[in-house]
């Protein structure tokens, strides 16, 4: 009598989880470096639209074919230590002056200073006039008392191409979406 066999071997079956794992791996490697960017936020810089602690994708494909925009908040490359990363709102796009009076921002010599009613109280200070080179950008925390942004990098402004991706989504410690 010869035995038949019934089923997959355990040699074949081990190797079927094998692959799956490696697939996993690689479809969650994609995304994360070519798809999305996750980062924890460390700092009060950005309260009240992003609390210290929070947890957030960013979209790294959305500057792809359009341009960053005004009042975007976007995870970049640190421009004075390129190993971080931070995260901040742009406020000043290519080719523009962007000067703070007594905590209001002016886009070239305007009259009228930008909306800042995600500010969490009155900014202080007055800095500036900064002329945003082209391909450049500056950026200012949500929280301007208490946020290492633009006004105080030795490399002021940073460059579109060290912008990593624009955040879209807090998903820790609870859901929101990111304006």
């Amino acid at each position: 009598m010869s035995k038949k066999n019934t089923g997959p071997s355990i040699g074949r079956e081990l190797w079927e989880y094998i692959k799956m794992i490696i697939f996993v791996v690689a479809v969650v490697f994609v995304i994360n470096n070519f798809l999305l960017i996750n980062a924890k936020i460390p700092s009060e810089s950005m309260e009240k639209t992003i609390m210290t602690g929070d947890r957030i994708f960013g979209n790294r494909l959305a500057y792809l074919f359009e341009e960053p925009e005004r009042y975007d908040v976007v995870i970049f490359k640190y421009p004075d230590n390129e190993s971080q990363l931070f995260i901040k709102r742009i406020i000043g796009l290519p080719g523009e002056t962007v000067t703070i009076i007594d905590g209001k921002v002016y886009i070239n010599d305007s009259d009228t200073p930008l909306d800042d009613s995600f500010t969490p109280e009155t900014p202080a200070g007055s800095y500036g006039p900064y002329e945003v080179p082209e391909g450049c950008y500056f950026m200012l925390g949500d929280n301007r008392n208490y946020s290492k942004d633009s006004r105080f990098w030795a490399n002021t402004y940073v460059k579109k191409d060290k912008i990593l991706g624009k955040a879209v989504i807090r998903y820790f410690p609870s859901i929101k979406r990111i304006k």
